[in-house]
């Protein structure tokens, strides 16, 4: 009895902004296609040693790495973050190094033999 009753309630969440896929996935287009429009002001005021080929193929990658995300909450979050991200670029509140962590290995293998421990300032 209680199976059936908990099988007809279903749980509805409020949209954060898109209703449906097409309208998050416009969103995306969007913010994709701005952060591409200001690549060359952002290479130009930050002085960053990349060429704007190179920050185009990191934006890229940087899209790509949320391509599996199907969720329409997860992606709106992403869509706002991203765009946070982008007007702090822009108002020139980061840092260079800031912009410049993006093409930072996100992990470095530590040292294993003993000389190269030395040389790291490791123990």
């Amino acid at each position: 009895m209680a199976s059936t009753v908990a099988k007809g309630v279903v749980r509805q969440v409020k949209p954060i902004l898109s209703v449906d896929h097409y309208e998050a996935r416009k969103r995306v287009l969007t913010l994709y296609k701005a952060w591409y429009r200001q690549i060359p002001y952002i290479v130009m005021d930050y002085d960053l040693p990349k060429t704007k080929k190179q920050c185009q193929q990191k934006l890229r990658e940087e899209f790509d790495k949320h391509r599996h995300v199907q969720d329409i909450r997860t992606i709106d979050m992403l869509v706002i973050k991203g765009q946070m991200e982008l007007k702090e670029t822009v108002e020139i509140w980061k840092q260079k190094h800031g912009l410049m962590a993006y093409w930072r290995d996100s992990v470095e293998p530590r040292p294993k033999d003993f000389l190269s421990k030395f040389l790291d300032g490791h123990e």
